[in-house]
């Protein structure tokens, strides 16, 4: 029952753009019905594009329909590729991100790396900004998209194809339940590559 009356709600709410009637009471479904039968002349709402839908059999009210659907029931996951280049006209798609309620996992494959070997890379983390390191000298960072709690930020480097190291990152956000929509707002000016 409490799964249905959150998928009703949906259905309900695409009403208007959908051109689905609202759902009703059963009186009135059954009285719009009974006149239909009177007319003879069902063809005239369904060539409006109006459906009609009889739940009176679930057990539902409007207010079981009006309550807000609650969140941690639910966990929206969403992904995308961004460039990991400053030059506005390249896209390199070398970063992917996964986004989830709590945290994002990224990979990055930064071209300019290619050569590095994946166990002389680091990252650091602050709250708003991710650098990579080579060597201990910082070769790539980013503004991110929010903020990070910096304890339960990880990576792990591993060896590419091409001589171009993967970095994995699991960064926790601080503010859960917040989206970030992707991973960078802005390369770093620091960036060498």
């Amino acid at each position: 029952m409490k799964v249905l009356a959150p998928l009703l709600f949906l259905f309900a709410a695409a009403d208007s753009a959908v051109g689905f009637t609202s759902i009703s009471s059963p009186s009135i479904s059954q009285r719009r019905a009974a006149s239909l039968l009177r007319s003879g002349n069902d063809e005239s709402e369904s060539s409006r594009g109006v459906v009609s839908v009889d739940v009176s059999d679930l057990g539902l009210t409007i207010a079981d329909l009006e309550k807000k659907i609650p969140i941690h029931n639910f966990s929206v996951e969403s992904s995308g590729y961004q460039s990991t280049s400053r030059l506005p006209d390249v896209d390199d798609s070398g970063c992917y991100w996964v986004e989830n309620p709590e945290d994002l996992d990224v990979t990055l494959c930064i071209p300019g790396l290619r050569g590095q070997p994946a166990e002389a890379l680091s990252v650091l983390f602050s709250t708003t900004t991710t650098s990579i390191t080579a060597f201990g000298r910082i070769v790539w960072s980013t503004i991110q998209m929010g903020i990070s709690d910096t304890d339960d930020c990880t990576f792990l480097t591993l060896d590419g194809e091409d001589g171009v190291p993967i970095v994995q990152l699991n960064i926790r956000k601080r503010d859960l339940d917040e989206r970030w929509g992707g991973f960078i707002l802005q390369v770093g000016e620091d960036s060498i590559l």
